[in-house]
């Protein structure tokens, strides 16, 4: 009464390719990408252009001022 069930060949294929990742399909292609590389530029080229706000530059001369344990007064060459 209590028989088992042999797994047939479809579920032991179809548990395989659970467990498998399918392959990616084709990629975009060189015009597409081309295409949203020009979108992305037109898009943050304004951002790139104004530059790190001074607040933020003093905040990271205070971060490398702490790892390289230099003095409050000493200025960066970077400047």
């Amino acid at each position: 009464m209590n028989e088992r069930k042999q797994p047939s060949q479809s579920d032991e294929s179809m548990s395989s390719v659970a467990a498998r990742p399918e392959k990616p399909g084709p990629g975009l292609n060189r015009d597409i990408q081309t295409k949203i590389g020009q979108q992305l530029r037109a898009v943050y080229d304004d951002i790139v252009d104004q530059g790190v706000p001074d607040r933020f530059v003093e905040l990271l001369r205070d971060l490398d001022r702490e790892a390289f344990k230099m003095e409050p007064g000493d200025k960066d060459s970077a400047e």
